[in-house]
This record gives C-alpha cells, sequence and structure tokens, in this order.
C-alpha cells in the first residue's frame, strides 16, 4: 500500500492529537503521544494545551509531583517527559547511546575513572538519591567518595543513570537549577543483548505515537544506529504492517492506527519550543518545509516556537506586551489569521498566571528571521 507525504502528514497530527483538542486527561494525552520533549519547563505545558480541551496546567503539576508523568534524559540524549510505565523500558533502550555518549567524553575520562568504576559506583549513587538532591549536592558526595573532581563524573552518570527530574517548583513545575531523584529501578546493564530487546518496546510505542514511519526515522527519534532500528523493526515483523512512502521507503505502522484521509483539516496552532512533532523524524518535511527547516532550528540546536497551519510550519511566535507576536514566512489568508488570533487568546490566558513572556531568552534569533507578515494577537 503506498501513502502519500500528505497523508503522512495527517497520521501525525492524528496521533499527536493536533486534529482537534481531544477531551482526555494529561496522563492519558502523554501516553497517546508517547514522549514530550522537555529541555524547556514550558514545552510539556504549552504541547499539552495545543492538544487538549480545557488543558488546566495544574494537572500536570499533580502528574509530576506524584511521579505519574517523569522527566528524564531520553531518546536523542535530550529530556523527555513521559509515562512512568513507559520510563524503565526506554531508558534501558537507549543504555548503549547514553554511554557511549559519555563515557568516552574527555569531560568524564580527565578523572581516570572507566565505565566499570561508574557501574560500580551507581548503586551507592542511586541509594543517595532516595530523595531529591541537588547537582551541588551529588557532586559533593562523588567528591568525598572518589576523591576526583566530580564535574565530569556526575556530568556522565545522570545521563544514563536510571535518575529523574525531581519538581522544584516555579511556574513550570521544573526550574533552572535541577534537582535528580532515583528512578526506583536497578542500572540497565549495558549489554547489546538486554538494550536491543527494549529497543523493540521504543520502536513499537514509537509507531504508536508518530508512525508510519522508516528505519531512519526510529534511529533519528531514538538516536540510535540505523542498523539497530531495522533490527528492532524486523524483530517486530509479525506485528508491524508495511507500506511504500511518497518517495518508495518502505514505511512500518501499528495495525489500525489513525490515518486520516489527506483532506482532512486541521487547524492552527501555537507550537512549543522543540516540539516533538518537528525532531522525530529523519524526513522532516512531513511537518517542517525544507526552505524553513533552518529558520526554525538554529544552529545551536534551538528548535522555535511555531506556526502549525494546514499541518506545517508556516513561521513561530514569541510573547510580547500586547499579545503573541506571529512572523509567517509566508503570506497567510485571512480565516487563518483569524484562527492563529483565537489560539492567542487562550495561549495568553494559559501563560498569564505562570509566565508571561516564556522563551524570551530566545529572542535573538527574531533579528535575523525572514518574514512576510508579522502581526501581533491580542491576548
Amino acid at each position: 500500500m503506498r501513502i502519500t507525504a500528505q497523508e503522512l502528514n495527517r497520521a501525525t497530527l492524528a496521533r499527536q492529537l493536533l486534529l482537534g483538542r481531544q477531551r482526555l486527561g494529561v496522563v492519558d494525552a502523554a501516553r497517546r503521544v508517547v514522549a514530550l520533549q522537555a529541555q524547556q519547563p514550558a514545552s510539556p505545558y504549552v504541547a499539552l494545551w495545543n492538544r487538549l480541551a480545557g488543558f488546566d496546567p495544574v494537572d500536570l503539576d499533580v502528574a509530576f509531583a506524584d511521579r505519574t508523568l517523569v522527566k528524564a534524559t531520553l531518546m536523542r540524549i535530550t529530556l523527555h517527559v513521559v509515562h512512568a510505565d513507559d520510563h524503565p523500558a526506554m531508558h534501558a533502550a537507549m543504555q548503549p547511546t547514553l554511554r557511549a555518549a559519555r563515557l568516552g567524553d574527555p569531560r568524564f575520562t580527565v578523572s581516570g575513572l572507566r565505565a566499570a568504576d561508574a557501574d560500580v559506583l551507581l548503586p551507592d549513587l542511586l541509594e543517595f538519591a532516595g530523595r531529591p538532591r541537588t547537582a551541588d549536592e551529588v557532586q559533593a558526595w562523588i567528591a568525598e567518595r572518589l576523591g576526583v573532581p566530580p564535574k565530569g563524573v556526575w556530568w556522565a552518570v545522570r545521563s544514563f543513570a536510571p535518575l529523574l527530574h525531581a519538581p522544584t517548583g516555579g511556574p513550570w513545575s521544573f526550574g533552572p537549577r535541577p534537582s535528580y531523584v532515583a528512578a526506583g529501578t536497578p542500572p540497565t546493564p549495558g549489554g547489546r543483548d538486554t538494550s536491543d530487546k527494549y529497543l523493540q518496546t521504543l520502536a513499537l510505542r514509537y509507531l504508536e505515537g508518530f508512525g508510519p514511519a522508516s528505519v531512519a526515522d526510529v534511529a533519528q527519534f531514538a538516536l540510535v544506529q540505523r542498523s539497530r532500528a531495522r533490527d528492532a523493526l524486523a524483530a517486530l515483523a509479525d506485528v508491524l504492517e508495511r507500506l511504500e512512502g511518497p518517495d518508495g521507503t518502505e514505511l512500518f505502522d501499528v495495525p489500525g492506527a489513525p490515518r486520516p484521509a489527506e483532506d482532512t483539516p486541521a487547524p492552527p496552532r501555537l507550537m512549543a519550543m522543540w516540539d516533538s512533532i518537528l525532531l522525530a523524524y529523519a524526513d522532516r518535511s512531513r511537518v517542517i518545509p525544507p526552505e524553513y527547516r533552518k529558520l526554525v532550528t538554529r544552529s545551536n540546536g534551538d528548535v522555535l516556537p511555531t506556526l502549525l497551519v494546514d499541518g506545517y510550519v508556516a513561521g513561530v511566535w514569541r510573547p510580547v506586551d500586547g499579545g503573541i507576536e506571529a512572523t509567517a514566512f509566508h503570506r497567510l489568508p485571512a480565516e487563518t489569521w483569524e484562527g492563529l488570533a483565537t489560539e492567542a487568546r487562550s495561549l495568553v490566558a494559559l501563560l498569564a498566571s505562570r509566565d508571561p513572556r516564556v522563551y524570551r531568552r530566545h529572542d535573538r534569533w527574531w533579528t535575523t528571521l525572514p518574514s512576510a507578515e508579522v502581526r501581533v494577537l491580542p491576548g
């Protein structure tokens, strides 16, 4: 069966709850969309506001406080919010990537420690982190325990140890100075056999939330070698459907998952910074027109908050005095601006009690952005 590029776009929007706000709780919604990018503390809140009818940010505060939803270093070695039940398998699947990215880095090796030394440290570290600990507390513990400069050791270990970010309060539950707490699961062996089994679980969950997708897409989402992604999908052959993508690429999907018609309407949205749909694919033209990719994905890795129009990135937004400033990269029809204005009023109301100038530290990027139209949409 062949699927068009537009059908791929609509499949993504359907599974990511972006074809219409759903009446779901935050926990069920997080399970449905699989993983929410969380480098910026506000982003999971804005992401769920985009997806849920009647979203109340307090519900997300509560889910973080009781650890029904957890924040941790996972796919692509970045922070994600996932359901607590998903975390162990995702963490185990990522072990080879997380360990390789840290234990061979000079910031760790300058300590004179080896990977085996880090593994010996983990059980006692997790016991120490049985309650939330700041980075300074953990580094002081490492220095006393090992007698080496702790900064590089902690930088490495915190990425692959089963640790969660503990809520610290503030407008978005997690502030700029993170605290860490043990996830309650034992360290995962670094061997490939164990992680490859869990990578199959991760690949299946990925397809549920982001499919149909290719081997390259799975590898990009998790930041694993394509050979590992290929093997994981091959092991799932009996439970997956195969499709042909618009360029002939083989795609995989979960049978029965939503694949709406390509003419299904897609409402405008003001997407969070680093929203997962902008990063989950090797071929990001599924959502980002190629000519706009470098405009919204900046040289240092920042992924700007975007305007989503008819399912595709059409510009960027930021809060300003008086409302939301929307910068469109091409001319938009009047009815689209009306839809964006409705979204802006709702977003300003969300931000008002939390952080009205969210993402303001990234304003520097706006000085170099082209624009076909710029409007301030009142709150």
